[in-house]
């Protein structure tokens, strides 16, 4: 396709790639999320808004009037597979860099040189970008020369909002298409067809239920690359048995063990070393301080990394102590802190303050519970759209689009809380933080109460701070 474009004195630095170099790949010891990446555009699930029949970047597309482009969108959601079939369907040459790995003066280079053949040899190149959100604004203004003339056609990728990470002079240069969260659907049509193509698992892998596939797009969080590893994971792991892979049916229980075993299997630790770490958390609970100081000093004593030991006992200040006594976490934190600077054997004792304190603090878990429950509503797909007085809006289009109308600012209120309803609709009244009567939660969940008391009720003269 491009062979003989950089056949001398290739400017390329490491980590660039081309379609012709990543379809060489295809062995079966390249992941199944790069083996199974869409060849066309017709292949790419869950961006039918962009993609599908007269759907404006498909015209694009088909017509080969590719424009240079930012596409937005979350991380496993096809930026890189449409960047790449896209090129495989316009007569253009295609180049793959992160910017993360490369420079801004080996892709001025590059540029040099794409410019050079599409003057002598009238063929165009595309430039894909990946993580664009990377360079920095001198980087990116770089990249204007080559763009505003034409000589490229840059496809930038980011998983970052373009209108606070990219400069105004390249967005508005581009085109930009957003694309969608994948959903559990379109993840299980990834790993149906991974499943039965000679590029993925077809005669390799156990078949799978539709309940097993649904509870690895649950897993997946709308990542097609993390449904298909984990797909890749389970069959690895069914097929380690004696038994002939196509006789197995794996069910959902069978892929959560799967999936659960085989994360802990790779950890050097052991057994043991969570069984410590788990008695450590319990004792701290539980204020026994001496048990506490006793399984600090197994896991220290024994090699353990202090500053995993550290980021457990932040969570123990947050998730069994929390407001309770807020103090908590700074103590956990100043550990920590003390581990980075002043390092082993001697921050040990900072550790052991740190289980001490955390030990014999008030204990409260309705921090962790509120959490939880909020966590619970967006697992279950209740994420409604932010309420439009809440959003920001530093662009003139969000403005004229309502983002920030009717904002109350609180500092402006009486007792500094307005009555303005932030939870989105379908939301209001929910409670999630339900304070406990222990330590200086007590106080906190007094003073929430008369807020919410307040709110059913508010007028602008009222203080819902009574007399703090």
């Amino acid at each position: 396709m491009h062979a003989d474009l950089f056949a001398k004195d290739d400017p390329r630095p490491r980590g660039s790639e081309s379609v012709k170099d990543t379809e060489a790949a295809g062995s079966t010891s390249t992941p199944l999320a790069e083996r199974m990446r869409p060849r066309s555009v017709d292949e790419i699930v869950g961006q039918d808004d962009l993609l599908g029949p007269d759907r404006p970047l498909r015209r694009l597309i088909d017509g080969d009037i590719l424009p240079s482009l930012l596409l937005w969108g979350p991380p496993g959601c096809g930026k890189t597979s449409l960047a790449r079939a896209a090129a495989r369907a316009t007569d253009a040459h295609f180049l793959e860099y992160s910017a993360v790995q490369v420079g801004s003066k080996e892709l001025k280079a590059v540029m040099a040189e794409a410019a050079r053949i599409r003057r002598s040899l009238g063929r165009r190149t595309i430039i894909f970008l990946d993580e664009i959100h990377r360079f920095n604004k001198a980087q990116q203004d770089a990249l204007l020369p080559w763009v505003e003339k034409g000589d490229v056609t840059l496809i930038g990728a980011t998983t970052e909002n373009p209108s606070f990470e990219i400069n105004a002079a390249l967005l508005s240069r581009t085109r930009l298409f957003v694309l969608q969260l994948l959903r559990e659907d379109h993840l299980v049509v990834i790993m149906k067809r991974a499943l039965e193509d000679p590029r993925g698992l077809a005669g390799y892998a156990p078949v799978l239920t539709d309940g097993a596939l649904g509870a690895l797009a649950i897993m997946s969080d709308g990542d097609a690359r993390v449904a298909l590893n984990l797909l890749e994971m389970a069959a690895a792991a069914a097929c380690e048995g004696p038994v002939n892979p196509g006789s197995l049916t794996l069910d959902t229980d069978d892929i959560t063990r799967m999936v659960h075993e085989r994360s802990i299997r790779f950890d050097k630790a052991g057994e043991e070393f969570y069984n410590l770490i788990s008695a450590l958390h319990k004792s701290v609970r539980n204020s026994d301080a001496d048990a506490a100081i006793y399984y600090l000093a197994r896991m220290l004593e024994g090699g353990a990394d202090p500053l995993y030991v550290s980021r457990r006992l932040v969570r123990c200040a947050s998730e069994d102590v929390g407001m309770a006594d807020p103090g908590a976490l700074v103590q956990a934190i100043a550990a920590r802190d003390a581990v980075r600077f002043v390092g082993m054997p001697e921050a040990a004792l900072a550790l052991a303050q740190a289980c001490v304190y955390l030990s014999l603090a008030p204990k409260s878990n309705a921090l962790y519970k509120a959490y939880q429950a909020a966590a619970d509503e967006v697992r279950e797909g209740i994420t409604p759209p932010v309420p439009f007085q809440l959003r920001n809006a530093p662009t003139a289009l969000m403005k004229q689009l309502g983002y920030g109308k009717d904002y109350a600012y609180a500092h402006d209120e009486a007792g500094g809380v307005a009555a303005m309803e932030c939870l989105p609709k379908r939301l209001r009244g929910r409670l999630f933080y339900e304070p406990t009567m222990r330590g200086l939660e007590k106080r906190y969940r007094e003073r929430l109460e008369r807020i919410r008391e307040w709110r059913k009720h508010a007028t602008r003269d009222d203080d819902p701070a009574g007399d703090e």
